[in-house]
């Protein structure tokens, strides 16, 4: 009896070591621009090192297999769809070819740096741009490179996590070899190649997407390659809204501000634009106008163009006035009203406003706008906040199925908790995936979400979130916490588009449609309520889990973990039957009772009315590893947490995992989520596969003009389609929430979800009537 008890005294220390172990894993994971960013950018200036090192024994420069110009050209230009491919470059060559000199940068990175290409991702160069107005921090997104041989690391936030991407130098570029010229066009240089290498296959403007405008610079074309091979391809960045692009730049917090909800607007100015560049980030934009009336499709006011995204580069007050510098990402097409460039209000007098505005006239695309003509012209201001290292944040992630579309629209199938422990300023943020990647396979369901703050136990409202913009991907709420536990509250709102494209192998192409389910399979992981075993197909094999073990040893081992998996399934089936066996003792005594109520009875065995809640709380793995061994029936079956003393319930007791049958170490490594190159609770990405080819939006016409870009009320990100077999319908969409606090006071989040809606809201709402 003591060996009996020093085992499992042994076992709850195990788990007790292994669930402290993650909490601290987790705690470290939280912290958003201290410990997981300095891991961060360590992982990728190893990753930068090694790739040099091995380049250099070979003689060789780094060439990117997983996102390759030259060899995968299609993989890299298009998404899932086979149609609307108008993106045609001529030709793929190294920056060390395209320019004489190349520089990454040429006197730092500076907005006028930025010109746009043939792609429509104003949207993205826009965030650049507004990046640029923020000393040092463009540099830092870099974080190694070796320019001679061509391999540059960077680092973008997803979802909840700092994420690597590894690229080469190669570039598509708009001018064609020698050889493929008319005679006509060959003819324009004397017929001497050589005369046309040196001069027309030479420069930045040879290059086919977005460039820099300093001579050999080369910063602007590669992180948008970046950018594009972290999404999946260069069509994927079509269209967006610029403060999206500067939260995956920085892990920021946006929030749209229609001007015409500004309350105050001397308010507006002094407490949100003067904080330019600070503490926060700012861009704007204004619906695409509608030019059926006039028939004129080149309608702007006063030179600006709708549904494009212009960066707000400072606002500056000067003898008494108040005016706002902007800048058009196409580096040209400029405002041309009050205050333009060379317009008459600049006199005399007012010319040493430039020196304080830091404006040069020009068409370089740069303007200044007087703050009330600033009000009158946009539609709406984009905004985010950069937290710096006062900040943590802790996270949650689910995956929901939500009811059908036609039930009422309500809160109460899904829940947040969260706990502060001190007073603290709070920004709550609701999101969904980041599903620019895979949005072709994403279902047809546009999603829009709100939130509902309560403190715990109390009926008055603390907050809520506002909603400004439709399917959006994100939603928050800044708010002033005091100590205690709180309770949010969502709201799932939807469309639902019939007229969308069904992706699956058979009417695209396979190579892409696999790589674009693998980052799906890789980005749900997020939720702690994911269910590898519906997806095991689409994840890949981290090389850590391969390295050094031949395909013998490992199949070995794959056969030890399905006896240990078949044994815990075996136990936990065992005990629940036991337990349901005691409730059933338990409720002998009301056997009377309940053959006065046959009704009641019938409907229990019917299943018609039943209410089921899952808890999940994000320090804990154990839950977690316990939903995977228990191989829930369906996508809704719930999570439930295991105690590390489960095992003092169990066996003859009832009540849980009999830890004499199944100990820790029975649980497969098969199914943890380290071995299948899954995420964490936190988001925290464990060492995957960089991203590789994606998924499709709308492409450019080829002449730097995207009228699609801002696209303001737009499903952006919804996707289109729905893939039979996928594991994953219509109904169901991956919501976190992420909530950032104070240094001093951490919060912890949990996440709660109504199981299949079997009793209705009706009957909830009637008994309060």
């Amino acid at each position: 009896m003591n060996l009996r008890n020093q085992k499992r005294r042994a076992r709850r220390a195990k788990a007790a070591d292994l669930e402290a172990s993650f909490a601290q894993q987790e705690k470290r994971a939280g912290l958003l621009v201290t410990n997981e960013l300095e891991k961060a950018l360590a992982d990728c200036k190893a990753q930068v090192e090694r790739i040099a090192q091995d380049c250099r024994a070979k003689n060789r420069r780094f060439r990117d297999v997983e996102f390759d110009l030259e060899n995968d050209r299609e993989l890299c230009l298009f998404g899932l769809s086979k149609e609307d491919r108008e993106l045609r470059p001529a030709d793929v060559q190294r920056v060390t070819k395209i320019f004489s000199k190349p520089s990454f940068f040429v006197d730092g990175a500076d907005s006028n740096d930025i010109v746009q290409g043939r792609l429509g991702d104003c949207w993205f160069l826009s965030a650049l741009s507004t990046m640029t107005t923020a000393k040092g921090m463009m540099e830092k997104f870099c974080v190694a490179r070796d320019e001679k041989v061509g391999v540059y690391g960077w680092i973008f936030f997803r979802d909840s996590s700092w994420v690597t991407v590894i690229i080469d130098d190669l570039l598509f570029t708009s001018i064609p070899k020698f050889e493929e010229l008319t005679q006509a066009e060959q003819g324009l240089y004397h017929r001497d190649k050589d005369l046309y290498n040196t001069s027309a296959r030479k420069g930045g403007k040879s290059l086919y997407f977005a460039r820099s405008a300093q001579e050999g610079e080369t910063w602007v074309s590669l992180i948008e390659k970046a950018y594009a091979k972290l999404h999946g391809d260069y069509t994927s960045i079509v269209g967006g809204y610029s403060c999206e692009a500067i939260e995956d730049l920085t892990g920021g917090v946006s929030t749209f501000i229609p001007t015409k909800d500004i309350l105050d607007p001397d308010v507006f100015w002094t407490e949100e634009l003067l904080l330019a560049t600070t503490d926060r980030l700012f861009g704007c934009g204004f619906d695409t106008l509608d030019s059926t009336r006039s028939g004129n499709v080149d309608l702007t006011v006063n030179g600006l163009i709708g549904g494009h995204a212009y960066s707000v580069l400072r606002a500056v007050e000067f003898n008494g006035k108040r005016f706002v510098v902007l800048r058009n990402p196409w580096g040209d097409s400029e405002w041309t009203g009050k205050w333009s460039d060379g317009s008459k209000e600049w006199t005399e007098e007012w010319l040493p406003a430039l020196k304080v505005l830091q404006h040069k006239f020009g068409d370089d695309g740069e303007f200044v706008m007087e703050y009330s003509d600033f009000l009158d012209n946009w539609d709406l201001v984009e905004r985010t906040l950069i937290f710096d290292d006062t900040w943590v944040m802790a996270n949650q992630w689910l995956q929901v199925t939500a009811r059908a579309p036609s039930a009422a629209w309500s809160y109460g199938d899904i829940s947040f908790t969260v706990s502060i422990p001190a007073p603290t300023k709070a920004v709550l943020v609701l999101s969904k995936l980041d599903e620019r990647y895979f949005s072709d396979i994403s279902g047809n369901s546009c999603w829009t979400f709100d939130f509902t703050l309560f403190k715990k136990g109390a009926k008055e409202l603390v907050a809520r979130s506002s909603v400004t913009r439709l399917w959006l991907r994100s939603v928050n709420l800044e708010v002033q916490l005091e100590q205690g536990e709180y309770v949010v509250h969502v709201r799932l709102d939807r469309q639902v588009n019939d007229e969308v494209q069904e992706y699956y192998p058979g009417n695209c192409d396979t190579r892409k449609f696999s790589r674009v389910q693998t980052e799906r399979a890789k980005s749900q992981s997020i939720a702690s309520n994911f269910k590898p075993s519906e997806v095991l197909a689409n994840v890949p094999i981290p090389l850590e889990v391969l390295a050094g073990q031949d395909l013998t040893e490992l199949g070995g081992k794959a056969v030890e973990a399905e006896k240990r998996l078949k044994a815990a399934e075996a136990a936990l089936k065992k005990s629940q039957a036991e337990e349901k066996k005691g409730k059933a003792e338990g409720a002998e005594g009301k056997e009377n009772k309940t053959k006065e109520e046959p009704v009641v009875e019938k409907q229990a065995e019917e299943g018609a009315e039943e209410e089921v809640t899952i808890t999940v709380v994000s320090e804990t793995t154990v839950a977690k590893t316990k939903a995977y061994t228990a191989k829930p029936k369906g996508p809704d079956d719930g999570v439930e947490g295991l105690d590390a003393d489960a095992d003092e319930g169990s066996g003859d007791e009832g009540g849980g995992v009999d830890a004499e049958e199944v100990d820790l170490d029975d649980i497969p490594a098969s199914l943890a989520d380290e071995d299948l190159g899954l995420r964490s609770d936190a988001g925290s990405p464990v060492p995957v596969p960089v991203p590789v080819p994606g998924p499709v939006n709308e492409s450019n016409d080829g002449s730097g003009s995207d009228s699609d870009s801002y696209r303001p009320g737009s499903p952006m990100g919804s996707g289109s389609g729905s893939v039979a077999g996928s594991g994953y319908d219509n109904d169901t969409v991956v919501l976190g929430l992420r909530v950032y606090t104070s240094k001093d006071a951490p919060a912890v989040v949990g996440g709660q979800l109504r199981h299949e809606m079997k009793t209705s809201l009706a009957a909830l709402t009637s008994s309060a009537l």
